[in-house]
């Protein structure tokens, strides 16, 4: 059976055989997404072929769980986790990035609810179910950069193990559930909604147990826009009041992760841009300038000499190489 016959079966089973479908933008991965019409009523229908490495699984897991918290995941409609589609409550468009364009002098307001989100969430026990993003999983996660970015280098090759190293060292907070894809694109402002429901869920299925810095760093170093003046250290400053965290030994945990996530990202956009993806090669410089922001906290000054030694900079020239591979 096709691709396309499977959908229509699913939809019909649904109740949605008839309506109206308008295609909704993907991410990075092999996922892709409708707005469904039916009258004035709408849904989302998500098709995660499996043939594809895509599972339905993972999501339902973490939507489920988020979803008990009271949180605003998208109520699953229906579901048929063989095949791989989803049908979904429709959060409406206003990510973060939308209303932002709008009002941006919304960003405070957003980010700061959002920060409050994150204090609240990291006080419940995360779901057993999730893996772990300790050390070394991060250590490893870094790693594919010797792979994509800077095949072949064999400086590069020793900053998974460093990082891993470091984070042993500097964490000192129990780890929680963290959604990992924590950004603007990925956030839905619900305003009629109350306390840390009004932050609408997307993307969250490759969630893992993780420092609780790593969330609000996804949320304040975003690869794909700039963050005003000040709402970086603000919405820091807003976090550490509400969890009560060191802030001298967080900060520091904040900074590695930040470069990690950096130098992952890195990779990953490298290797997009092998896959026939030249659009992500123009965000580098932005996550090359939060990798140096990162770099700069004192305790990191192993990782920051073994960059500077092995890691070069995203420059013109070293992207058109890659727009020309």
């Amino acid at each position: 059976m096709s691709r396309g016959a499977a959908m229509a079966d699913f939809l019909h089973a649904a109740g949605w055989a008839a309506a109206r479908a308008e295609v909704l933008a993907g991410d990075a991965s092999a996922r892709r997404y409708w707005r469904l019409w039916r009258g004035t009523e709408s849904a989302v229908l998500m098709d995660a072929d499996p043939a594809t490495g895509e599972a339905t699984g993972p999501f339902l897991a973490v939507g489920g769980w988020l979803l008990a918290q009271g949180y605003s995941a998208p109520r699953i409609l229906a579901a048929d986790e063989a095949a791989g589609f989803l049908l979904l409550e429709d959060l409406g468009d206003d990510t973060f990035g939308a209303v932002l364009a709008r009002e941006p002098a919304l960003e405070g307001v957003l980010i700061g609810a959002t920060a409050g989100f994150l204090a609240d969430m990291q006080q419940r026990s995360p779901p057993g179910f999730l893996k772990p993003g300790d050390g070394a999983a991060l250590g490893a996660l870094a790693g594919l950069l010797a792979e994509t970015y800077c095949a072949g280098s064999t400086g590069a090759q020793a900053i998974g193990p460093l990082i891993a190293g470091l984070h042993d060292r500097l964490t000192f907070l129990p780890p929680v559930a963290s959604l990992r894809d924590f950004h603007a694109g990925n956030l839905i402002w619900l305003p009629n909604r109350v306390g840390p429901s009004r932050i609408g869920l997307l993307d969250f299925q490759d969630a893992f147990i993780a420092d609780p810095a790593y969330d609000l760093v996804s949320l304040l170093q975003d690869a794909r826009r700039d963050m005003g003046p000040g709402v970086e250290a603000d919405a820091i400053c807003l976090y550490l009041g509400q969890t009560g965290h060191d802030e001298e030994r967080f900060r520091a945990v904040y900074a590695l992760i930040g470069a990690q996530r950096a130098l992952r990202i890195l990779a990953v956009f490298a290797r997009l841009a092998g896959a026939g993806k030249p659009q992500y090669l123009e965000l580098m410089p932005r996550v090359w300038g939060h990798l140096t922001r990162n770099l700069a906290h004192p305790a990191l000054a192993p990782l920051r000499h073994l960059v500077e030694e092995s890691v070069p900079e995203p420059t013109p020239g070293f992207r058109a190489r890659w727009r020309a591979a």
